[in-house]
Formats: C-alpha cells, structure tokens, sequence
C-alpha cells in the first residue's frame, strides 16, 4: 500500500524528531512521523526534563542550547506543557570547584551568569546556604519541564498542527524519497531519520564513524519533607567534569584531580548530580553514566546509594523517601551531535551527548535549513 506522498518524512517521534517535525511545520512543509511505538518510551521520557544552557560546550552546541531554549519557551504554553521552574545554581564545594565557576564568568557563554557569595546566596536561596558551600553560579537560562509527559503533549499538539503520526509501524528499509513499513510504503520529498538509541537498525555504519556506543544512566525520584521548594535546578561539582562548558576551562584539570582523591567510585560510575523539582513536590535526582555496545538491563544499588549521599551532601534534607528508580539509555559519540546525508535526500540526525532536550530543536533548523545556530 503506498500513501500519499509528503514534504517531509521523519523516522522516530522522540524529542529529536518531533523536533524535525516543528521544524517542518515551521517552514510550512507537510509532515509525516514514523514511529513503531504506540508512544514514545526511550530516553526522551527518561530524563530530567532540564533544558540545560549553561555548561554545554563553546560554540555550535552551548548556541544550540541558548536557540532550543527559546523554542522551547514558546512551544511549551501553546502545547500545554507546564515549566516547573527556571534557572540553575551550582553549589561549589570545593576551592577548586569555585575557580572553576569563576573562569566560566570570564567567557562569553558566562556573559549572563552571576556569582553569589555565601551572604549573597543565604538571601537568595537559604535552603542551600550550608556551611560548606563556598558559593554559587547562578545561571537564568534553563527551564524545566516534566519529560515523562512533555513528548506525548507535544506530539498531539503537532497532531492537532497537521502533522501526521504513525505509530506502531515498524520500519524495515529507507530510501531516497520512500520508507518501507511491511506491506506500506510511505513516499516524501525528503526524509530524516532520528532512531534516538537505536544505532544498528538504520544506517549502523553512520554511528560506527562516529564511535557511538550506548550510555546507561539510573535516576531516582525522591519525596523531600513537605513543603521543601528547591526553587531552580541544582548542581554539584561532580557536574564540573562531566559537562564540556566546564571541562574546557583551565582550572578544571585540578579539580578533576581532587575529586579523584575524595570521589573515585563517583567518577567511576560517571555520577555528577542533577536535582530538579516536579509539580507535585518530589525531586528528580540522578545520574550516572556507563558505557558499552550493549547494556544490562539492572540498576545498581551502589550507584543509587552514591547519588543519593551526593544529593544529601547538597541539600541536607532532614528526610526523604525514594518513590521510583528507572535508566535510561542513550547514544554517546565522539561529538555532540551530527547530521548526516547518507543518501540522496535522506539525512541521519542524532544528539550522541544526552544533550537532546536541550539542544534538539536548534538542530532540526540546522537540519532543514542547512544553516548553522547563530
């Protein structure tokens, strides 16, 4: 059965290729989605939501983060999709992890940042001003949303946009101007693939070029006392050496060094912490990191119990009980991104950092339009 033929064809219904699909829509194609879900369960439900700006690397990605975050801002009311909160505080620590924050307030990605002292950071956030910490970054640009519900509220906004969905079909082979599902053969101008975790299905020896393996994270939802309001998104110095923005400055090197003394089974599992906060009180806490062609399906207790002690560390709440525990899995690569034209009016689209939330709809503009995020 072949269909009617369309602008513009889009495998996957994750964030990337709902993205794709604004994208489209923006530049007034008529647009069909592939997906062989009924609806989406992959890595773009099973993350924080946080539509992270500040600390993503210099250059193509921290502009794609800063574009995606606008989009995001304006998508998010008209598809029903609640912000949480705004904004990012990381808690330094260490000496090291303030010379850190420091230097970032020196480049131009730190342009819009600011340096709270402790009497500064008591007046602001007093839940947070604890005796150990030195003080804190304050960066006004994220936001957060609840990605269990978002993808799904806003896949049937683009719905209700004309966007056509097909879920559940299962796509067997891509070609210049057709995609085969079984007995059905959709036809488009152009098609775009985002297969999200998936790296063998569709164009395997694409994401070999790219070193691409998959990446496990655990996370946890936690129920805080009542009452407890986090306020932004928070972050730990164990973020410092997991994200490129902070990697790539010079004080980072000693830190890394410190944290090897006092935190090595943190940096072993690849755990930096992230706490954001859900409408209805409880805290989305995590995560850890690990690498492989193919990862085991079981969540570690150990690395549940490193995340948790690193969020106490933080936030010293008097109590708090874990509600759920999930991972997730995404692709990892030697960029943070690419696009590729694997044939003639067929291009490959992948976020090979965990940055998709963050970084996706830039993408999808850069993909349509072949015109970088200024």
């Amino acid at each position: 059965m072949e269909t009617t033929k369309t602008d513009l064809l889009v495998v996957g219904s994750g964030i990337v290729g709902l993205a794709c699909a604004y994208a489209g829509l923006r530049q007034g194609l008529t647009v069909q989605v592939i997906d062989r879900d009924p609806f989406c369960v992959g890595a773009s439900i099973r993350n924080f939501g946080f539509v992270t700006v500040t600390g993503q690397g210099s250059g193509a990605t921290w502009r794609r983060a800063r574009r995606s975050r606008d989009i995001w801002a304006t998508v998010a009311p008209l598809a029903g999709i609640p912000i949480e909160h705004t904004g990012l505080l990381l808690l330094a620590q260490r000496q090291q992890a303030e010379s850190v924050l420091q230097e970032l307030l020196l480049t131009e990605e730190g342009e819009q940042l600011e340096w709270l002292a402790p009497t500064q950071l008591q007046e602001r956030a007093p839940h947070l001003a604890h005796a150990h910490i030195r003080g804190a970054l304050y960066s006004p640009h994220e936001l957060r949303i609840e990605a269990r519900h978002t993808i799904e509220r806003l896949r049937q906004w683009l719905a209700t946009q004309g966007v056509q969905f097909r879920m559940e079909q299962t796509v067997h082979q891509v070609a210049t101007g057709r995609v085969v599902c079984g007995a059905s053969v959709y036809r488009a101008e152009r098609v775009v693939v985002c297969p999200g975790p998936d790296i063998r299905s569709l164009f395997p020896d694409v994401f070999a070029r790219y070193q691409t393996q998959q990446c496990q994270l655990q996370m946890l939802r936690v129920r805080p006392p009542q009452g407890y309001q986090l306020g932004s998104g928070v972050m730990s110095d164990l973020s410092l050496v997991r994200y490129r923005g902070y990697r790539e400055l010079p004080g980072s090197q000693m830190l890394e060094d410190r944290l090897r003394l006092e935190c090595p089974s943190e940096l072993h599992h690849g755990i930096h912490l992230i706490v954001v906060q859900s409408a209805d009180g409880s805290l989305v806490v995590g995560d850890s990191h690990h690498y492989g062609a193919a990862m085991p399906p079981f969540a570690s207790a150990q690395v549940d119990t490193l995340i948790l002690a690193e969020m106490q560390r933080l936030l010293c709440l008097g109590s708090y009980q874990v509600e759920e525990r999930w991972t997730g899995i995404y692709p990892s690569g030697n960029t943070d991104a690419f696009i590729e034209t694997v044939l003639p009016g067929v291009q490959l689209m992948s976020v090979t950092s965990g940055t998709g939330m963050s970084t996706a709809f830039a993408l999808a503009e850069e993909c349509l339009t072949g015109k970088e995020t200024i």
